[in-house]
């Protein structure tokens, strides 16, 4: 079970608080990942199953140890050093052979 993500709040100044932290805002998708028991799940903020879309971020976890729970940002950079949003729009809508919600199991091994 992935925790509840933060988001993010804006603000009217860059300036920190000191024993704050901030960081830019990419232009991708919301993901969390985790590993329980060889079931890998990529999720977005909202718990739709991002899994089929992004196979090489599922195939990737097989390194993290179990009980590893992560959240990022996924973007895609074009050939000019932009990010392309729109490639990653287009991942989800033609994903799917599997069936939403799946996890899936990864291994190590060849």
């Amino acid at each position: 079970m992935l925790p509840e993500p933060m988001l993010s709040t804006p603000v009217s100044s860059p300036d920190l608080r000191p024993g704050y932290a901030g960081e830019p805002k990419w232009d991708g998708f919301r993901g969390a990942v985790s590993v329980d028991a060889g079931q890998v799940a990529l999720r977005s903020r909202r718990g739709t199953e991002m899994g089929p879309a992004f196979p090489e971020i599922v195939t990737g976890t097989v390194q993290l140890p179990d009980a590893t729970a992560m959240d990022g940002e996924l973007i895609v950079w074009d050939a000019a050093g932009r990010l392309a949003f729109e490639r990653l729009q287009n991942r989800l809508a033609r994903r799917s052979e599997h069936a939403p919600g799946m996890h899936h199991r990864v291994s190590a091994e060849p």
